[in-house]
Order: structure tokens, then C-alpha cells, then sequence
């Protein structure tokens, strides 16, 4: 890169992309192609990677390369997973190496293979420059063939590519490049462990499924911001008698053993939302506190689970709202405080929702989206107030107005 170009950089560092690309530069010197990817992929990197963003000299690839690349927080996550043999690690599908930075902190040994000659060239860069500590190998190769020369690794770490030839998304392991599904009995051979990392939007139990209960040590969700990011896998030949799923959010945990893909450990038998906690006709409320599950929970899907090990009621089997008649402190997720509980009866909405002028609506199990029941309540968005549309076990259609805490 010439100095023209990296000073038009540094000079548009905080600028808008797309009015940069329609002005031009009037520096003939300037390569605008590599200038503009370079300020874009800087101010991604300001948001995902702030440790990066701020050294002098990171390149960054094209814009859908940065869009896939791991969080700092991510793959520092991934960084901590217990294993117990740190030797080597190998990650077979490198790309812009951001979760291989972070990983490879930790062994002895670290062999980075990526098969695109730029992604390779940006890379292999950034690691100089950050100076990385173990014994650093990087290769420009196919994941794939890479493997079958092989012979050992303790760790290795692959993120299949989610989109096909044609550039459509894909969610589906063996949809994925490199098809791991293939690959599963030569990974599991050279390696103490193999770690998967898929899309969030795929199901922790059918990944397992396809890729072997037998084999599966930990299942980690992993979100941030009460957003899933990741779905990770842990794999080894010797498999675990009892599985764990972890539902990462932020700085909250929580662990689960797995029985099967199919079940979870249950603590105890739990019973829904009773109907005699909401006499309408006494226009009393559920309990004092409500309770939404942070995002890994969710999509994990353990709500018995989690009702058991936080006693916590749920309001209905499919509403995936709880309520409790005192503050759970540790509940992994929202709580707000109940001020009121309406039914869709006209007066009961006059009386207890039409004051609120504007409100946060949320809809769980309820026959009406967020749109409609905002024009119907006539309610603007925001304020301090929370309101839950959902039905109780009864099939009681109600509204909950709650503070967050």
C-alpha cells in the first residue's frame, strides 16, 4: 500500500463509505479500491474487534469476509473452552484469523491454513504484527487436503463456510464447505478434539444428531448483547457419557448435561402457570415478577430446565415467559416488575393500558403481532414501560405491564 493511499485513509478513517466511492480522489496515487475496503473494514473492526481497530497497520479484507469473522468476544470465548491437551491447534478453515488469533494463545504450537491467496496475504500480516506467541505456522492450502496429510493435533478447529456456490446462505452441516459430515471419522482420528463452529441459526439438537451424540462432549450457544452468535460443537473419537450444553450470554452461564439430543437432565417435575392465580373477575395479577430468558436460553429451548433450577413458574408451555411472587436475583435473563395485568376486555384495556400512552411491546404465544396490537392499543413505542402479550395456561389471552429492574 502507498503512502497516498494510506493517508487518504487516515484522513476518511471516520467517513461514509458510499459518499467516499461516489467523490472519488483527487489524488491519482490513491487506490481507492483498497483505500475504501481498508476504512470500512476499520470501522466494522471498531464494533467486533476494538483490540485490533486500534493497532496501527491491521488490514482488513472485503466487507462479507468481515461480516464473518468471530468477535474479539466470540472467539476469546472459544479461547477459554476447557480441553485438557494444549499442544497444537490447527484451525483448517483460517479465513481473516480472528478466531485463530485468540485461540492459538494457548498452545504450544498453532498451524493456520486458508486457501484464498489474499485472505492468506491479510492475514499473515496481522499475525506479524500482532506478534503472536507460540510456535506459528501458516499455510496457503486447502483445508481439506491439509487434513489428509495430518498426522496429530490436539485441537482442530473448523468454520465451515455457510453459503454455496451460487453465494446463498446455508445453515445445514452438511450444506456447509467444507462438509464436515464427510470428514468426521479422519478428523476424529487426528485429533484429541475437533471443534465445529456453525451457525446460530441451526438446532443444538440436530446438529448433534448428525454429527453423532456418541462423539459430542460440549454443545456451547453462545450470545452477546442477548444476540446468538455461535453455535460451537466439541467433539472427540472417545465421546463423553454425559454431554454438556452451555447457554453462554455476556458474562452469564448456564449448564445443562444432555441425555440424549432429544432430552436434557430434568431436575424435578414441574407444573404450569396455575389458573387460580389469575381470578379475572377480582382483577388480581399473575405474581409479583416476571422473567424472559436471555437469547442462548431461548434457542437452547430448556425451559423445564430452566423453571427447575431457578423456581420459576412458566406462564404456559409455549408463552416461554416466568413468573415468580419473589425476585429471583441470578434469573440468566430480563426480570421486571408486574405494575398490572389486563385482559382484552375493552374496559380492563381502558383502564389499565390506554393510560400508558407508550409502552415496549413484546408478543410471546398471543394470535397478534407487535404491529397490530400497537395500532389497536394505540400505544407509541419506547418509555419506561414493558408490556407482554401473551396467554396464560388456561389459553387466556392477557397483557403484562411490567418495569424492567
Amino acid at each position: 500500500m502507498n503512502e497516498a493511499t494510506w493517508r487518504y485513509i487516515c484522513e476518511h478513517a471516520d467517513d461514509d463509505v458510499r459518499q467516499l466511492a461516489l467523490q472519488g480522489s483527487r489524488d491519482i496515487e490513491v487506490d481507492m479500491g483498497t483505500a475504501l475496503q481498508q476504512i470500512q473494514g476499520r470501522q466494522t473492526a471498531r464494533r467486533k474487534l476494538p483490540t485490533w481497530a486500534a493497532k496501527r497497520g491491521i488490514l482488513y479484507p472485503s466487507h462479507l469476509s468481515m461480516e464473518q469473522c468471530s468477535s474479539e468476544q466470540t472467539a476469546r470465548y472459544k479461547a477459554h473452552v476447557s480441553l485438557p491437551a494444549k499442544e497444537r491447534i490447527v484451525d483448517l478453515t483460517g479465513g481473516f484469523g480472528v478466531d485463530f488469533a485468540l485461540m492459538s494463545e494457548s498452545y504450544a504450537e498453532a498451524v493456520y491454513v486458508e486457501q484464498q491467496p489474499e485472505l492468506f496475504a491479510i492475514a499473515t500480516h496481522n499475525f506479524n504484527l500482532l506478534k503472536l506467541r507460540p510456535a506459528l505456522k501458516t499455510i496457503c492450502a486447502d483445508g481439506v487436503d491439509y487434513l489428509h496429510q495430518l498426522d496429530h493435533a490436539s485441537l482442530i478447529f473448523l468454520d465451515p463456510a455457510r453459503r454455496d456456490n451460487h453465494g446463498s446462505r446455508t445453515y445445514g452441516i452438511g450444506d456447509c464447505t467444507p462438509n464436515v459430515l464427510l470428514l468426521m471419522e479422519e478428523l476424529l482420528a487426528k485429533a484429541d478434539h475437533v471443534m465445529l463452529k456453525l451457525s446460530p441459526m441451526l438446532d443444538w439438537r440436530k446438529a448433534v444428531e448428525d454429527v453423532g451424540h456418541k462423539h459430542v462432549e460440549q454443545v456451547h450457544i453462545v450470545s452477546v448483547g442477548n444476540e446468538c452468535k455461535e453455535l460451537l460443537l466439541v467433539l472427540s473419537a472417545k465421546g463423553c457419557p454425559q454431554p454438556r450444553l452451555y447457554c453462554v450470554n455476556d458474562n452469564s452461564y448456564d449448564i445443562f448435561e444432555i441425555d440424549s439430543p432429544a432430552q436434557t437432565r430434568p431436575l424435578k417435575r414441574i407444573e404450569l402457570f396455575p389458573e387460580n392465580l389469575y381470578p379475572l373477575k377480582e382483577g388480581r395479577g399473575v405474581a409479583g415478577f416476571l422473567y424472559e430468558p436471555n437469547a442462548s436460553l431461548m434457542k437452547a429451548g430448556l425451559f423445564d430446565e430452566l423453571a427447575n433450577r431457578y423456581s420459576v413458574v412458566p406462564l404456559a408451555r409455549n408463552s416461554h415467559l416466568f413468573t415468580s411472587e419473589e425476585r429471583v436475583a441470578n434469573f440468566p435473563g430480563r426480570t421486571f416488575q408486574i405494575t398490572a395485568v389486563s385482559s382484552m376486555n375493552k374496559r380492563e384495556l381502558k383502564e389499565k393500558v390506554l393510560p400508558l400512552q407508550q409502552a415496549n411491546i413484546s408478543v410471546r404465544n398471543f394470535p397478534i403481532s407487535v404491529a397490530e396490537l400497537r395500532k389497536r392499543l394505540k400505544l407509541s413505542e419506547g418509555g419506561s414501560n414493558y408490556l407482554f402479550a401473551t396467554t396464560l395456561a388456561n389459553g387466556v389471552h392477557v397483557l403484562i405491564i411490567c418495569q424492567h429492574l
